[in-house]
């Protein structure tokens, strides 16, 4: 068993394969992160607990509330754009390949 808590850092990994035997690593964001990304070959799956943000997913707007999850395939760019106050969201990355994450220059 393996216990975790979430810190007031902007945001976090809980556990993944650099700290322990579990296969995917698991995070946590208090904020939405604007830092324009996409993963070559790893799914992103964020699921809102608390509060709301907006992500750009491949220049669409999806605006996140409480109780959402979104999935994000490969090559899919996205960034989080802004959030509440009381923003958090878990986040799931699979399959963990190490170096993934790609940053994409902002056009702004």
């Amino acid at each position: 068993m393996i216990h975790h808590s979430a810190d007031r850092q902007a945001k976090g990994w809980f556990f993944g394969p650099w700290n322990s035997l579990v296969p995917v690593p698991v995070g946590y964001a208090n904020e939405g992160i604007d830092l324009l990304h996409y993963h070559e070959h790893m799914y992103e799956i964020y699921l809102v607990a608390q509060g709301s943000s907006t992500i750009i997913v491949n220049n669409r707007e999806i605006h996140l509330k409480q109780g959402d999850a979104v999935a994000l395939e490969p090559n899919e760019v996205h960034t989080f754009i802004e959030s509440s106050e009381d923003y958090f969201h878990f986040v799931v990355q699979a399959p963990f390949i190490k170096g993934d994450k790609v940053v994409v220059q902002s056009n702004k």
